[in-house]
């Protein structure tokens, strides 16, 4: 069985100081993360330059993984490694590990969604805020002499409806950092109910559709969300919207989002993450930009940050912490 996103409630065990469990770690962490492992009897091995042929190689080696983004591990890595207790993601997002043949093989996948959930919230609170107050163009222009207050009079929060689909760590992280702005906060969850709470409230999709003004998206990477935004999405929305994505850049079809920005359906978008995200970046701008990405960045209508909605000093090591809990509560000999 794999546990992707519950937070950890029980205290750590305490254990005795000899080893239990043979780890690795992949990729840069927080020391936190090491420390708190070792504290707890197991063994670690720091390896943040570690390349994916070595990890093959070596896999065999260890009881636990810990990785990032650097890898993918796939159904043919799993199975050759089916002696793996554990595989720990650090970080919220569980794409780049084939968790349904994990779970078949008995390998547990943790990831630490918790941790990064807060600054996620910060960070899309800004980005709304700059983009309906013209934060960024208007500071570009005084830069270039250029004094203009009516062209950049912007539009409040207060009173909007704010529409989040996905309602776990970073959906419900973000609603309560908007608690203080007097707006509406909606929220649809296809695989949750119940969810009212002091913050939001829970709406069928229809409802969603039919009264959001700022559509935040707060799902995972999965073949189900997949492009998810796209025109027929788009239509579906009664009223143009802001959009907000900090989930996954493939969500969202640029292609689209470019039709309806330019309509005006959408008014305007933040986007911390993007669907070109897997093609490294240096080799896109030294050759022809896709013509949508390249409206995204000329638009003043949008908003990009380059995947650190959920980075922050404070973060990184939540992230350390709430991962060496789960790994703890279940491997620690008491």
């Amino acid at each position: 069985m794999c546990i992707l996103t519950e937070p950890s409630q029980n205290k750590l065990k305490v254990t005795s100081k000899e080893a239990v469990l043979k780890i690795l770690i992949t990729e840069d962490c927080n020391s936190a993360l090491q420390e708190l492992l070792e504290n707890a009897g197991f063994s670690c091995q720091y390896q943040a330059e570690i390349a994916y042929e070595e990890l093959i190689n070596s896999a065999k080696n260890y009881d636990g993984i810990i990785i990032r983004s650097k890898f993918s591990l796939q159904k043919d890595f799993l199975t050759e490694n089916q002696h793996l207790k554990f595989i720990g993601r650090l970080g919220a997002g569980m794409e780049n590990i084939d968790t349904e043949s994990a779970e078949k093989l008995g390998i547990r996948c943790l990831n630490s969604p918790e941790g990064n959930r807060d600054a996620l919230g910060e960070h899309a609170l800004g980005m709304l805020l700059s983009l309906m107050n013209n934060i960024l163009r208007a500071d570009a222009q005084i830069r270039h002499g250029i004094w203009q207050r009516n062209a950049n009079t912007g539009y409040e929060i207060q009173g909007k409806t704010i529409g989040i689909i996905g309602y776990g760590n970073m959906g419900s992280a973000f609603a309560q950092r908007l608690s203080g702005f007097d707006a509406r906060i909606i929220a649809y969850d296809k695989y949750k109910t119940g969810f009212t709470d002091r913050y939001v409230r829970e709406v069928s999709k229809d409802e969603l559709f039919r009264e959001t003004d700022i559509l935040s998206l707060h799902v995972p990477q999965t073949s189900e969300t997949l492009f998810m935004v796209d025109n027929e999405f788009f239509l579906q929305f009664a009223k143009p919207i802001y959009l907000i994505n900090t989930a996954r850049g493939k969500i969202v079809k640029t292609s689209d989002l470019v039709e309806n920005l330019k309509s005006g359906k959408v008014r305007g978008a933040t986007l911390d993450v993007l669907e070109y995200e897997k093609i490294h970046f240096e080799n896109l701008f030294a050759e022809t930009l896709p013509s949508d990405f390249q409206y995204l960045i000329d638009s003043d209508k949008v908003i990009l940050t380059p995947h650190i909605a959920g980075r922050t000093f404070e973060s990184e090591k939540k992230l350390a912490i709430f991962l060496a809990e789960k790994i703890i509560n279940l491997f620690a000999k008491n």
